[in-house]
């Protein structure tokens, strides 16, 4: 499709859709899908080298290129250094996005076509876009999920990456689901007591909601009865920096109002506006495995026994039955559940891709733990790590983050 180009205040964004196969090294196949990609740039830097931005997820549409608030926070920072490509991965935004009207093809071929929007599909695509644009090399900024990309990016094409950021995002390498999950536990557990020490009275406001969950009377205005599972989600929110006050503003709400009503259906997690969030999550862990609903599975039994400890990225099975937009993808996320994913990174590749940039790795993280994120980072000397308790998983967003590595990426800060 023809290249288009406008303005946005000081900024001129460059749309770009390319159409790529379904299925990578496989012309066989012959199914094909498009995929979108907005290039940035700010005044006076069109001839800037590019930043490649790989957003969380799995499952999320890029952001779009405004200022902030509107857009994201960092941007203005990264223009001062590149142009930067907003990818909407595969499924997702404009390339060719996954919806609900796809389920007419049967769970067996929705489940099949899923399992080529992986992190190795997405690599591969980005290579697509950056010989599209006519780039040697380009940089790229990992956050979370987009961080998991960015490793399998280097474990097949690091001759293709001037510099990789990851912020949260240097996944487990070699490890299980099952231990990622059972590690993530432990942190929320953490977080969910360290919560409750601060703010006393929410617990019994925590619990008070979950019993309204367990006796049904927990209706959104969508009609979702909302299952325990579903409240107990709400720590996802302790997870980035200024999240406790979403979820303390929501527990001093009465919960018979419409305020209420509608307040939470907002805050909880997994909802069916991406619905590749929820049935995809458990794969972006599963380097080599199937995941077998992980996050059920291994739920230790004191979160068993105590519904107020709360829970972050666990996604839970029920919530195909429980929430009517995930209803349609039951059988297909079981399927997935059942799936044996191939291998995403390769240690031995990544120790010898001489990678450079920078991560942060945040010391707290309840998502991206730290003690699977540091083995990986001393896979890659050649990328500075940032290790801090000063932000959380949202570091990023929060501002602040990318000029330090960016600085430390060209050795003009201290780690």
């Amino acid at each position: 499709m023809p290249t288009t180009t406008r303005r946005m205040q000081d900024l001129t964004i460059a749309d770009h859709t390319l159409t790529v196969p379904l299925v990578w090294g496989a012309p066989e196949d012959g199914r094909t899908i498009d995929v979108h990609a907005s290039v940035v740039s700010g005044e006076g830097g069109e001839d800037l080298p590019f930043l490649l931005f790989l957003q969380g997820g799995p499952g999320m549409e890029a952001p779009r290129a405004m200022h902030a608030p509107a857009a994201p926070s960092w941007l203005d920072d990264a223009l001062k250094h590149y142009r930067v490509v907003f990818l909407d991965q595969r499924g997702t935004g404009r390339s060719t996005p996954v919806t609900d009207e796809l389920l007419a093809d049967g769970t067996d071929a929705v489940a099949e076509r899923l399992t080529h929007l992986r992190a190795d599909s997405i690599v591969r695509d980005a290579e697509a876009v950056r010989q599209h644009l006519g780039a040697g090399t380009w940089s790229v900024l990992g956050q979370s999920f987009g961080g998991f990309t960015t490793l399998a990016y280097l474990s097949t094409d690091a001759a293709s990456l001037d510099r990789v950021y990851f912020t949260g995002g240097l996944s487990a390498v070699g490890a299980a689901p099952d231990d990622v999950y059972a590690t993530t536990y432990d942190k929320l557990r953490t977080a969910s007591e360290g919560y409750y020490r601060r703010f006393p009275a929410q617990r019994d406001a925590m619990r008070r909601l979950v019993d309204h969950a367990a006796e049904g009377s927990l209706v959104l205005p969508g009609g979702e009865a909302v299952s325990v599972s579903r409240v107990r989600s709400l720590g996802m929110h302790l997870g980035t920096d200024h999240g406790w006050q979403t979820l303390w503003s929501l527990l001093e709400q009465d919960p018979r109002t419409n305020a209420f009503r509608h307040d939470l259906g907002a805050a909880l997690p997994f909802s069916a506006r991406n619905p590749l969030y929820y049935v995809l999550h458990e794969s972006s862990y599963a380097d080599g495995a199937a995941t077998r609903w992980s996050a059920d599975r291994v739920e230790p039994d004191d979160f068993r026994a105590d519904p107020t400890l709360l829970t972050g990225e666990h996604v839970r099975r029920d919530w195909a039955t429980t929430v009517p937009g995930l209803r349609p993808w039951r059988e297909v996320a079981d399927r997935l559940a059942e799936t044996p994913w191939p291998r995403l990174y390769d240690a031995d590749v990544l120790a010898n891709s001489g990678a450079r940039g920078a991560a942060a790795v945040y010391y707290n993280d309840l998502f991206v733990p730290v003690e699977y994120s540091m083995p990986t980072a001393r896979l890659m000397p050649g990328v500075a790590t940032w290790v801090t308790s000063g932000n959380e998983h949202s570091g990023l967003r929060t501002g602040g983050v990318l000029t330090h590595l960016i600085d430390l990426a060209h050795d003009r800060a201290v780690r």
